[in-house]
């Protein structure tokens, strides 16, 4: 509605992830620098963690959109399952093979012989958990098992988690003290600082097109104030300030039209603080 009249290819402020249209902060950075270490390297168990919205996800797209011959991945989207059977079959199924009608032995029979086939063909096994603050403990202390699936000094599966912050909470109970030993790659990521929220929404727009300083400075500064740098919801915001925008006929989104989306989202069920 809003992208012909700004100039805009596309919507710069989608609330799908879209790896198209990632910034990279300081603390992004480093979360993609160490997602390359862990797909290139050999350790066992990595963590990534933020608040909900923050990029995880669109990290790891970004990552996985680049060629890794020598590696199979299998992605778990969604990790709410009731216990380690039914996680059993998403594994399974992360990788198309067989997960109907199987028992825990069967199927750790047959996950375990993928993992031997692959190691045959000189490829490693990398297991993505989205939402892995959905795990619970007994869920994890599987993880960290199959993880110990070896041959002879090498490692046939990596395992990276994915999740919110309670995952980490989580994650430093004393009780899953031999889970936390073996992390090898542990990062988190922060929301934006104010002036990377500006960096943000300049690139978001540009990349879709349009012009560096469609949002003013102090619009930019009135994003992060209300929403304290994360990037989901500076994208709700954004986005309905250009269609306020695009209503009103205003060239350039100020600091006045976003208190009005503020207000307006204030009074509605979205949260304005992660």
């Amino acid at each position: 509605m809003y992208e012909s009249f700004y100039g805009l290819r596309e919507k710069p402020f989608m609330l799908s992830p879209d790896s198209d249209f990632l910034y990279l902060s300081k603390s992004h950075q480093a979360a993609l620098s160490r997602l390359e270490y862990v797909l290139v390297s050999h350790p066992g168990i990595s963590v990534i963690t933020g608040d909900f919205g923050s990029g995880k996800t669109t990290i790891v797209r970004k990552l996985l959109k680049k060629k890794y011959p020598q590696l199979t991945v299998g992605l778990v989207p969604h990790t709410v399952v009731n216990d380690y059977e039914e996680l059993q079959r998403w594994m399974l199924y992360s990788f198309d093979l067989e997960y109907k009608g199987g028992d825990k032995v069967s199927m750790f029979d047959t996950f375990t012989e993928f993992l031997i086939r692959q190691y045959a063909e000189e490829k490693r096994v990398i297991l993505i958990f989205d939402e892995a603050q959905n795990l619970d403990e007994d869920c994890l202390e599987q993880l960290r098992l199959l993880a110990n699936v070896n041959t002879d000094k090498h490692e046939l599966l990596q395992i990276l988690l994915i999740g919110e912050v309670s995952l980490r909470n989580t994650l430093s109970r004393p009780e899953m003290r031999s889970f936390a030993q073996r992390i090898a790659v542990d990062c988190h990521i922060e929301n934006l600082s104010e002036e990377e929220t500006a960096g943000y929404i300049a690139h978001r727009v540009t990349t879709a097109g349009g012009r560096e300083d469609l949002f003013s400075r102090s619009a930019c500064a009135a994003v992060h104030a209300a929403c304290g740098g994360n990037p989901r919801l500076i994208n709700s915001i954004c986005d309905t300030a250009l269609l306020y925008g695009f209503a009103e006929q205003k060239a350039q989104i100020d600091h006045n039209l976003i208190d009005v989306v503020v207000r307006e989202k204030q009074r509605s069920l979205l949260p304005l603080q992660p």
